[in-house]
């Protein structure tokens, strides 16, 4: 039984660990600071992914990655979130843990990812060409 309880607690102790470098937010608190202009939204899909559909507002990583301390705001408290195709995607991690390295302390991830925000009926936005 002591094994059982051991393996369990072990496991749990490793999901945690990995689930919790970035916290991760709602389509709903995701929307919301959208709304108060208080987010910058990372979409890290790829060129293709973004031209067809991002969330409004997003700017694309791959064409930010190198200009990303001239991008974001200078404000290091600001919300930053990042995503890529859904709950199974873990492209996001490069672009919060560049925010992170940029010294950026409210970095999290929406884990629903494009997918989930297209599931939940919320709009996009196709990139200007």
């Amino acid at each position: 039984m002591k094994k059982l309880l051991s393996l369990v607690l072990t496991s749990l102790m490793a999901a945690a660990a990995y689930a919790g470098e970035f916290p991760d937010i709602s389509i709903t608190e995701l929307k919301a600071a959208i709304e108060k202009k208080s987010v910058v939204v990372i979409d890290v899909n790829g060129a293709e992914s973004f031209q067809k559909g991002h969330i409004p507002g997003a700017l694309e990583f791959g064409s930010a990655q190198k200009k990303l301390a001239k991008v974001l705001p200078e404000d290091k408290k600001t919300l930053v979130v990042a995503y890529c195709g859904g709950p199974k995607c873990n492209a996001y991690t490069a672009a919060a843990k560049a925010a992170k390295k940029l010294g950026y302390t409210n970095v999290k991830h929406l884990s629903a990812g494009i997918s989930g925000w297209m599931q939940a009926g919320e709009k996009t936005e196709k990139a200007a060409n």
